[in-house]
């Protein structure tokens, strides 16, 4: 089986998979030269997570077997393993060219994955013990944000220039431009992700934010929401 073929009879799966975060999927295709000029524009068009990802897998496909040998790659690297941890469950992305070290990682990795699916705690807990930012709490921020949202993203959330023009660029909506901001955020810090440390990065300037707006989020419970 060639690897296009193989890309074609994963697709349903790798399109529920790569959904939770499709522009990092893009990015780094694009960053590997998978996709033509064309090819990029026609995916990044595709507003809905889920129609980005299926355009991006045709496109793979239709070039062939050497784009699509790339995007396996792409999907073996660590930090596309780490944010799609389900990823370790698709047992034909892992062939035996995977080095010793990240052949004794991947039984692991697919235990975890399998504990995710079958357990979903009823809050997501860092580490520390901190609850982690929801969706609909960002949601909630991104409305309390401004004009000054480009500012808070480089100067507070540390994202740069070119993500934001990225976020600029696929959506028209203030409010979603701000939501996907704050959600690239959670997703590059994880664990650290926290409704407290956002709180935390959002008053330490004058970002014109209320302070009403975001004080739900040293409500820690999260019970309201």
């Amino acid at each position: 089986m060639t690897e296009d073929q193989l890309i074609r009879r994963l697709k349903v799966k790798l399109i529920e998979i790569l959904s939770a975060d499709a522009d990092l999927v893009l990015q780094h295709a694009d960053s590997r030269s998978l996709l033509s000029p064309r090819g990029y524009q026609l995916v990044k068009s595709c507003r809905v997570p889920s129609e980005k990802v299926t355009e991006l897998l045709d496109q793979i496909i239709q070039s062939g077997p050497t784009a699509a040998r790339g995007l396996l790659d792409v999907l073996k690297e660590q930090a596309l393993q780490e944010t799609f941890p389900l990823l370790a469950s698709v047992e034909e992305l892992h062939s035996n060219s995977l080095s010793p070290e990240v052949d004794k990682e991947v039984p692991k990795r697919k235990k975890e994955a399998a504990e995710l699916q079958d357990h979903v705690p009823p809050k997501k807990i860092c580490s520390n013990g901190s609850v982690l930012v929801k969706e609909k709490q960002l949601m909630m921020v991104a409305q309390g944000i401004g004009r000054s949202w480009r500012e808070i993203g480089i100067l507070a959330l540390d994202v740069s220039s070119v993500k934001l023009q990225q976020i600029e660029e696929d959506y028209s909506q203030h409010s979603d431009r701000v939501f996907h901001m704050l959600r690239h955020w959670r997703n590059c810090k994880r664990e650290e992700a926290t409704a407290a440390h956002l709180h935390s990065l959002l008053s330490r300037k004058n970002f014109e934010i209320s302070p009403e707006s975001i004080a739900f989020l040293l409500e820690t419970d999260g019970e309201h929401l």
